[in-house]
């Protein structure tokens, strides 16, 4: 057998250089680095809600998060920010902290909502603490107008 014969029938083209990675990425997103405490670590995980699901109650996420919808339609909130949707193939952060993130819920009623999330958890801290209602109605006024 030939020598480039060899190559061609070699797994994923190996022993030749492509030129695809040239064009093969794709940026989604870009993000001011967050700060990441030592001792953090990072977890990867996949949401999926049924059609018109509410998601998650008011939580808080302590450090950061990046996430990218793999399928369908999630109605994104966080505080100071308007609520916005955010569609298959698009990506959100959320600094976490103190930020309270109101929702990421199942913005369509005919089909589940699918996104991938990767969240730097800090020690002793737990991945995700719900907002009670008390601490909701005191920090109102840092929440953006709701659309009517």
């Amino acid at each position: 057998m030939a020598h480039d014969e060899a190559t061609a029938h070699s797994p994923a083209g190996q022993g030749r250089r492509s030129e695809a990675w040239k064009t093969a990425v794709t940026v989604i997103q870009e993000a001011e680095s967050p700060v990441v405490p030592d001792g953090a670590h990072a977890m990867t995980l996949v949401v999926e809600f049924p059609p018109g699901d509410p998601g998650t109650p008011p939580h808080r996420h302590f450090g950061p998060a990046f996430g990218y919808v793999l399928e369908g339609e999630m109605v994104f909130e966080l505080e100071g920010e308007p609520e916005r949707v955010i569609r298959a193939g698009e990506a959100f952060w959320e600094p976490g902290g103190d930020v309270i993130h109101y929702q990421d819920g199942n913005h369509r009623t005919d089909v589940p909502v699918r996104f991938l999330v990767t969240m730097m958890c800090l020690p002793d801290k737990p991945m995700l603490a719900l907002v009670d209602d008390e601490e909701l109605e005191q920090r109102g006024h840092r929440r953006a107008p709701r659309p009517s």
